[in-house]
């Protein structure tokens, strides 16, 4: 069981700290919308986790049927990376109070659905995250009995949920010492990275596909 805690964390960490299009989006949600934004996001993604991770360990043939349309799924999920990309680096606006300060606006149910559905979908639309889940659940489905497994994703989901945690309460922290002007570039900057992983995805699948 110790093992099966240490691998857990162990994987979890890696989560946490692989850099994506999740990631960036995580900060950009907070630093936008604050805590309510960012914990939104990373519902759906932490629902999103959740779900792979129980299709890769109970149905990894299902998950191997459904990868080879990886192309398909990969376009679909890059569509959106560049959507979301293009929206910040062009049409985000940061509204601006009296002093000329950050003004936090709203955050209402429709608003909490959007940022919700967005994490959900950009996790689950990366053919890699389910490679993630599907390669380590085969890994470890060798070694491993279904109770270590399942102490062994769930410490894994754990870490990982505590890292995002952590991640929404700098950025949203961090945010209040922003300027609309600051906010403004980091937006961009986000959005310029996000066209870039999406961009990276589509040549990622045309070089598999040569």
């Amino acid at each position: 069981m110790l093992e099966s805690i240490i691998k857990g964390i162990g994987l979890g960490l890696i989560l946490a700290v692989s850099v994506g299009p999740v990631i960036f989006t995580i900060l950009k949600q907070s630093i936008n919308n604050g805590h309510k934004g960012g914990f939104s996001f990373v519902a759906g993604v932490w629902l999103s986790d959740i779900v792979l991770v129980v299709i890769s360990n109970m149905f990894s043939t299902l998950v191997m049927e459904v990868l080879a349309f990886k192309a398909t799924i990969g376009y679909i999920g890059a569509s959106f990376v560049l959507c979301m990309g293009v929206y910040y680096v062009f049409f985000k606006k940061v509204y601006v109070g009296e002093e000329k300060n950050v003004l936090l606006v709203e955050f209402g149910k429709k608003d909490f659905t959007k940022a919700f559905m967005s994490g959900f979908f950009i996790n689950t639309l990366n053919p890699s995250v389910m490679l993630f889940w599907l390669i380590n659940a085969t890994a470890f489905a060798v070694t491993h009995s279904p109770f270590e497994r399942i102490i062994l994703f769930g410490v894994c989901l754990l870490v990982n949920f505590v890292a995002d945690v952590l991640k929404v309460m700098l950025a949203a922290k961090v945010r209040h010492s922003l300027t609309p002007q600051n906010i403004n570039i980091i937006n961009k900057i986000s959005g310029t990275i996000l066209i870039i992983f999406g961009l990276g995805i589509v040549y990622g699948i045309r070089f598999l596909n040569q």
